[in-house]
């Protein structure tokens, strides 16, 4: 009997960690819950959109997801109807665009009958993405290494456990991903290349041996952060402060809003720190989602 809903579950997550442009990312435990159902009529319909504006968001990071599913497959088109329960906000650099894209991908091809394996999943989203550091972690979990080699994109997942505590400081103001993009300049110097790429191999070599401790200093991004902090302008204080009440270290969480800092304990005392200098903002602490793309509970 042919399968007429599926419903996906995919978490939160953050990018970039410092100086990981476009490479890192870490699967965090805020979820969006996405149905997938088969619909009577042709096309996409989405459900319970809060606004016309959301109805137009949800459509258009949908909608190229279901035209490349068919065209990629080959399977007969058929309507689908679309509906999302979110907790991840929008505009924040966590992964949200990526986790509704991952979800309707997986979604379909369940419905379809399963014709792509995980990693045909990650690819198909990416290419529509343009680069898998969100969507590594939204359909693997944990920490991800990531990257486009040929026509694949190509990632190496690690697990972190409960101890490490993110503290997410989600400012009341979103930024545009395109307008934080444009900021970052096209070339940067030897001495800042040589530095990112010290931080970025320190960065995996600690996540992937879970020797955290070995992070403190390594956040210090020279290639993204500094040109995005215009639109952040408390970014380093917020960092700065979660850092002295005992964080490990802290970055723009993508090209923001959102500022996580790391700690494995003291989190309580980090989020008030980190508060603090942001008073209008929402603080979470939350830990590694170690699962990516599953059902929900």
């Amino acid at each position: 009997m042919r399968l007429r809903s599926v419903t996906v579950r995919v978490p939160a997550s953050t990018s970039n960690l410092g100086s990981g442009f476009d490479t890192l990312g870490l699967a965090l435990r805020l979820y969006n819950r996405i149905e997938v159902t088969r619909a009577a009529k042709p096309g996409l319909h989405i459900l319970a959109a809060a606004s016309a504006a959301e109805l137009a968001a949800i459509t258009r990071l949908a909608e190229p997801v279901v035209e490349l599913f068919f065209r990629q497959t080959g399977r007969k088109p058929f309507g689908i109807s679309l509906t999302q329960c979110s907790e991840i906000p929008v505009g924040r650099g966590l992964g949200a665009s990526a986790a509704l894209r991952v979800g309707v991908a997986a979604g379909l091809n369940t419905l379809a009958g399963s014709p792509l394996d995980r990693q045909q999943v990650l690819n198909l989203v990416t290419e529509i993405e343009g680069h898998p550091d969100n969507t590594a972690p939204a359909i693997l979990g944990g920490f991800t290494a990531s990257t486009i080699v040929g026509q694949e994109a190509r990632t190496i997942p690690f697990p972190v456990g409960p101890k490490a505590k993110f503290v997410t400081l989600i400012p009341n103001f979103e930024v545009s991903t395109p307008m934080a993009r444009k900021l970052v300049p096209l070339q940067f110097s030897k001495a800042d290349t040589v530095h990112s790429l010290t931080r970025v191999a320190l960065i995996t070599a600690a996540f992937a041996s879970g020797k955290l401790e070995a992070l403190r200093g390594c956040f210090d991004d020279r290639i993204h952060q500094p040109y995005r902090e215009p639109l952040i302008p408390q970014l380093s204080r917020v960092i700065h402060a979660g850092e002295q009440a005992g964080a490990i270290g802290g970055w723009l969480s993508g090209s923001g809003s959102a500022i996580i800092c790391l700690t494995l304990d003291g989190e309580r005392a980090v989020a008030e720190a980190m508060r603090h200098e942001l008073p209008d903002s929402t603080v979470m602490v939350l830990t590694a989602d170690r699962n990516g793309i599953g059902k929900p509970d």
